[in-house]
């Protein structure tokens, strides 16, 4: 059964890696629900303050996460409307442009399909806004958005080593 739950666990955490890339899913609570399952196994590596702690860091990086772009975009002047035009952009772009919606958008016609920055451009343009003032909302808009995933990259990627870590020192007990 441990080693079912460190399948399971590694599989959780391998698809909380492709969400910190692609944001369809939830990678920091699938993080976390990677370290529970290792921590069902017989090793019972973790303690409960850990979970504690996990817990803040992963509910505290989520607000974050939906902070970031729109609290950036407001400071350059951005329109809620350019944030949310952003957030549909990389909806589309996933549904439309699996994985490479987010990264080829800039290139040619694909980017009219979708991608954060255009959709940010169009939306600040509905709300009236000239181009110049539609441009810099979108471009920060974009901008922040990539921070906020590199933030959440970067501790989906410190937590799965610790997950790994943790998994081989049960392998070598």
């Amino acid at each position: 059964m441990d080693i079912f739950l460190i399948i399971i666990g590694t599989i959780v955490t391998i698809l909380a890696i492709i969400g910190a890339i692609l944001p369809v899913l939830p990678s920091l609570i699938l993080m976390y629900i990677a370290f529970i399952l290792l921590q069902l196994t017989s090793a019972h590596p973790f303690s409960w303050i850990f979970f504690i702690v996990r817990a803040v860091i992963v509910a505290f990086l989520i607000v974050l996460e939906y902070a970031i772009p729109s609290r950036g975009t407001k400071k350059f002047w951005g329109t809620q409307r350019g944030v949310r035009g952003s957030k549909i952009g990389l909806v589309v772009s996933i549904i439309v442009l699996p994985v490479f919606g987010i990264v080829i958008w800039p290139f040619g016609l694909l980017g009219l399909i979708g991608g954060p920055f255009v959709w940010a451009y169009l939306w600040e343009k509905y709300a009236g806004k000239q181009h110049a003032h539609a441009l810099r909302s979108a471009r920060w808009s974009f901008i922040w958005f990539v921070a906020g995933n590199l933030l959440k990259l970067v501790v989906s990627l410190i937590m799965a080593g610790y997950f790994f870590v943790n998994a081989y020192k049960f392998f070598i007990k």
